[in-house]
């Protein structure tokens, strides 16, 4: 088994419970097992701002799935949530990004990992510190030497 760390965001259709939906569905899939997900955090949008505020968290996976198998497995779930691909950068119901597979560094067309904006974006330091403070990623870099340039992001309450 390896262990992957997936990051969800959502800013349409109910993001918190689009959220909570992407985590049902993570514990459903073959030959892995969900071990934690972190709080839910609101954050400003990357890309144009004339979309509505995110909500993210991350997961943490024990699976079986090969690192295509478990990238095909996630859009899937994206899909049957209504992700649709209007433009760069903008509103969706739901991205699952794979962060990181274990120690095993990825340079494929479809995938790159370590994720290439992992170390620049808070909204997934901040709940990547939550989930594993020890974290060390695959360049040998601890995650807990990325905090002082994490800002404080607000908590979501999850759905019920």
């Amino acid at each position: 088994m390896t262990q992957a760390y997936i990051g969800l965001g959502s800013n349409l259709a109910s993001p918190a419970r689009q959220l909570w939906h992407a985590l049902h569905a993570l514990a459903a899939l073959p030959g892995s097992r969900l071990l934690g997900s972190s709080s839910f955090y609101a954050s400003k949008p990357m890309g144009p701002q004339d979309q509505p505020d995110y909500v993210n968290a991350v997961a943490l996976l024990d699976t079986h799935l090969a690192p295509l198998a478990l990238l095909d497995a996630l859009q899937g779930i994206e899909q049957r949530q209504g992700r649709v691909r209007l433009r760069r950068w903008g509103e969706r119901t739901l991205d699952l990004d794979l962060l990181l597979y274990g120690q095993e560094p990825i340079e494929h067309p479809r995938l790159q990992v370590p994720h290439p904006g992992l170390k620049e974006r808070e909204f997934v330091i901040v709940p990547l510190l939550e989930l594993t403070p020890e974290l060390v990623l695959p360049d040998r870099q601890p995650l807990a030497a990325l905090a002082p340039r994490a800002q404080t992001l607000a908590r979501v309450a999850a759905p019920l």
